[in-house]
Parts: C-alpha cells; structure tokens; sequence
C-alpha cells in the first residue's frame, strides 16, 4: 500500500486542528477582566492568567481549558501542603445535569473520591463560563503573606455524575499536570519550571542534507504555513 508523501500527511493533519489549539494566553481576553501576567501552561492545553496583589497576598486568576473527551469539567487548585493533587484545594468549573455550568470548590483528599468542600483560606469572586470550546474558571483567593510562590495543579476531567465530578483520566499528562506558580508583579509571567536543551550530537565534520530531508523539512515548513493561516483567522 503506498503511504501519503510527508507534504500531503502535514497537509490534511492541519486542515483537522483545533481552533484551540492556535490560541496563546496573550491572545484571550475577558469581558471587564484584565490580568498582569499569563501561561501557557505545559500540559492539558490549559492557560493561566493571574495577578498577585502583595499589598493584601491576593492572587486573582484566570484558568482556561477544555475538558477530557466526554468530559464535563476543569480545575485549577493551589496545595498549601505539598506539590500534587492530595491536599489541593481547587476551583472548578463543571456542568451539571441540567446543563448549565457553575464553579465550586474541592478539598483534594484522596485519589478516588472528589468531595465539594470548602477551602483551606479565603475564596471571593468565583465563577465560572464557556468560550471557544474552553471553559473558564475566574476567582480571587487568599495566599500567604509575603509569599513568592505557590504550588499550582490543574487538571480536566471526567464525567459529572448526579452533578458529582468523577475522577480524570489517569494519563501521563494529567498526572504531570503540577508546579511552581511564582508570584509575579510585571507581564513576565511566572514559571512552571526550566528545561535545557539537549545536547549537540557527535559532528561529522559538516552538516548534510539528502534529498528525503530536504523534502521533509520543505513539507513542515508548508505546515506551519498553513497552520499559521488557519490561526490568524
């Protein structure tokens, strides 16, 4: 069986992307709502936009997302304890029988059951809508005082049953889906993390292009191309 050429396989995968996949945190925007600093944060295809206010340790935030397949809800927690999903408390955004969305609070304590409670310090301004496919989580909580950083976790779920959320999926990426949210007072935006490159390869003594390589390199240039044009539109 002949195989699609790689110009005409990145051709039809762009022709599939989603509209949310072209966003970046810099393009949303908010009815009345602006913040200081955003993230693309680096799993989930989730955003985080935030501003910290240390004059009374606030922290304003927006989280967006879009639920796992079949899934009705997204959350973004800060844990006071440690670094993962047990002792999070989250601010969520989920669908209810009834069809329409809300935004409740969980205290994260255990891995199989997620219980609506009420959080570990002070939440204001919660709530909760739906744009482009994402659903949106807005609210204001309390951080301590004269802190630099939090620990942030976010995930996207899972069904909601009888308006209880079930539990997301167990992939690498919702199990990653953690880090260091610092607290930041300028557009720099905070961060998750640092990654280094990888090392350079063993030189042979010059750098060589076949004809497969050319045509591969040719083909992934068209595609962003493309994807570029289906962005900006």
């Amino acid at each position: 069986m002949t195989s699609l050429s790689p110009l005409l396989s990145l051709s039809l995968l762009s022709l599939f992307l989603s509209p949310a996949i072209c966003l970046t945190c810099t393009s949303q925007k908010f009815t009345n709502k602006v913040y200081a600093n955003c993230i693309d944060l680096p799993r989930l295809g989730a955003y985080l936009h935030y501003t910290y206010n240390a004059s009374n340790s606030s922290l304003a935030i927006a989280y967006l997302a879009a639920p796992a397949p079949f899934g009705e809800w997204v959350s973004w927690a800060i844990n006071p304890v440690s670094t993962g999903m047990i002792g999070a408390q989250a601010l969520m955004a989920l669908r209810l029988n009834n069809g329409s969305l809300v935004a409740k609070t969980y205290n994260c304590t255990s891995y199989i059951a997620i219980t609506e409670s009420k959080l570990s310090f002070e939440v204001w301004d919660l709530s909760s809508e739906e744009a482009n496919g994402m659903m949106r989580v807005f609210a204001s909580v309390k951080v301590p005082k004269d802190a630099t950083s939090v620990n942030q976790v976010w995930n996207v779920g899972g069904a909601v049953i009888s308006n209880q959320p079930q539990v997301h999926p167990l992939t690498a990426a919702n199990r990653e889906s953690k880090g260091k949210l610092t607290l930041v007072s300028s557009r720099n935006g905070g961060s998750i993390g640092t990654a280094t490159a990888p090392a350079p390869g063993p030189s042979n003594g010059g750098w060589r292009v076949d004809r497969n390589d050319a045509g591969f390199f040719i083909s992934l240039i068209l595609f962003i191309g493309v994807t570029m044009v289906r962005c900006s539109h």
